[in-house]
């Protein structure tokens, strides 16, 4: 058991050192100058989190989709403008039934919640064609009914690969220029980054300025490849369900703390 743990089942200590963090987390906040626009955040450590607390990984998800209210709270908080939220990945996608289908039901809850919140502009990312339909349809709906708002833009990643959108952003151009007529030949004299960019599942939008992965794993596992290029990466030993205000303000610290060169 660690330390996270035992404060979690001790609710003395929990309150006096949620008033210590506040507080510290009330001076970091104070002194940040530069926030980023777009942040990206892999919502990793759900089951292991559960498992800790001698819970079950339904549960664990459930505490995983109620903190993303609350997370999204604290970027109102900070100025961010974009966020991309990954919650399931298409490697996910061939998990048992079991686990997979009461996991959907919470992503379509949590999803239903933030469009009715009508605070965040809600959008979709994913392969939708690899959901079940339900799933698809209510990820469209809550993109429908926020799609006026003004709020900050929140990307849900779901049904996601970054492979896999690259792959159908090349199928996306490819078939733009069939339609136009364009012959390969062509397309490859022409061909530049930029044409590809315009087929991704974010387009329009920014690449993310930072990117913050949970609990403790240092690696993206395909997560915003394309736009990650030159992005500043922020790995966090809390599980996604114990994600505190104070550890993102310090993922934003660290953001403002460095030199962004850009690939240089």
């Amino acid at each position: 058991m660690g330390l996270r743990d035992v404060v979690d089942r001790t609710p003395g200590l929990r309150t006096l050192l949620g008033g210590m963090y506040n507080l510290y987390g009330q001076r970091v906040e104070a002194h940040l100058a530069r926030t980023p626009h777009h942040v990206g955040v892999i919502l990793d450590g759900n089951r292991r989190w559960a498992k800790a607390v001698g819970n079950s990984t339904v549960y664990g998800h459930r505490r995983g989709a109620d903190k993303i209210s609350e997370f999204l709270g604290w970027c109102d908080e900070t100025n961010i403008e974009v966020v991309t939220l990954w919650m399931l990945s298409t490697d996910n996608l061939s998990r048992p039934a079991g686990e997979l289908v009461p996991l959907l039901g919470i992503i379509e809850d949590a999803v239903t919640g933030l469009a009715e919140a009508k605070r965040w502009k809600v959008r979709p990312v994913g392969a939708l064609d690899l959901l079940p339909q339900k799933t698809a349809e209510i990820l469209k709906n809550a993109a429908a009914a926020t799609e006026h708002l003004e709020g900050i833009t929140v990307n849900v990643a779901v049904g996601y690969g970054g492979r896999h959108e690259i792959a159908d952003a090349v199928r996306s151009l490819l078939q733009e220029h069939a339609g136009r007529g364009t012959s390969i030949e062509e397309l490859a004299e022409i061909l530049d980054v930029e044409h590809i960019a315009e087929h991704l599942y974010t387009k329009g939008q920014p690449d993310p300025d930072l990117v913050i992965r949970t609990s403790g794993e240092q690696r993206l596992s395909g997560f915003l490849l394309w736009q990650s290029a030159h992005s500043e990466f922020y790995f966090c030993e809390a599980y996604w369900p114990a994600f505190r205000k104070v550890d993102f303000l310090r993922a934003l610290r660290a953001y403002e703390e460095r030199n962004r060169r850009y690939g240089g």
